[in-house]
């Protein structure tokens, strides 16, 4: 069976996540601990709240020194909602400014629309090679609670071996709604709150691991 680490650094809907990836197959544990995390065949990252508080917690755990172990050693990791944002640069949120695990450019900022958050379902735009939305049809609905997020892209398909795939959403302009690059992927919205549709996301991560 598939193993899944479930990064614990006192952010995100842990028991959630546990159970939606548990149903489609992986045997999941919600650790801390560093080498359970870096054994594991995937690691998830999952992230409520501010931007700012979601890095102190994961510093606390040295969690930011596991996603890059992982990743320099190609072991996937799986970024979700602020869990995705911390893999940019940096946040931007009530006038503060924090630093992200850096790996890949570019700034968390609030999403220009008239409501906020943004939260409710929504649809995607993903590239036709996408891994995670593989078999998921183009007009599928995904579950969102959030007010910042990315923007622009700044990465070059110049700088990467392989060109990144990038799945877009709307809530007032267009915002970076997942990113597939290599062994690093995230998503903006919950796949755990999604339903069967997240559900078909999550098994599609879990069998490419």
């Amino acid at each position: 069976m598939t193993s899944v680490a479930l990064l614990d650094y006192g952010s995100g809907n842990l028991h959630s996540a546990q159970r939606a990836l548990a149903r489609v197959g992986a045997d999941v544990e919600v650790t801390s601990d560093p080498a359970v995390a870096l054994a594991a065949d995937g690691l998830v990252v999952p992230g409520v709240g501010a931007f700012a508080a979601c890095m102190e917690g994961l510093r606390a755990v040295r969690g930011e020194r596991i996603i890059g172990q992982r990743l320099a050693g190609g072991r996937p990791v799986l970024g979700i909602c602020v869990g995705m944002q911390i893999m940019f640069e940096r946040g931007v949120e009530h006038g503060v400014e924090a630093d992200g695990c850096g790996e890949w450019p570019g700034t968390v900022e609030m999403l220009q629309a008239e409501v906020l958050p943004h939260m409710g379902w929504n649809t995607l735009q993903a590239p036709a090679d996408s891994v995670l939305f593989d078999g998921i049809d183009a007009d599928t609905r995904f579950y969102f609670v959030h007010s910042y997020a990315v923007q622009k892209w700044e990465l070059a398909d110049s700088d990467l071996i392989a060109p990144a795939k990038l799945t877009w959403a709307d809530h007032g302009g267009p915002f970076l709604a997942a990113v597939e690059n290599g062994p690093l992927s995230a998503t903006q919205f919950h796949p755990e709150k999604s339903g069967d549709a997240g559900a078909a996301l999550l098994e599609n991560w879990v069998r490419s691991l």
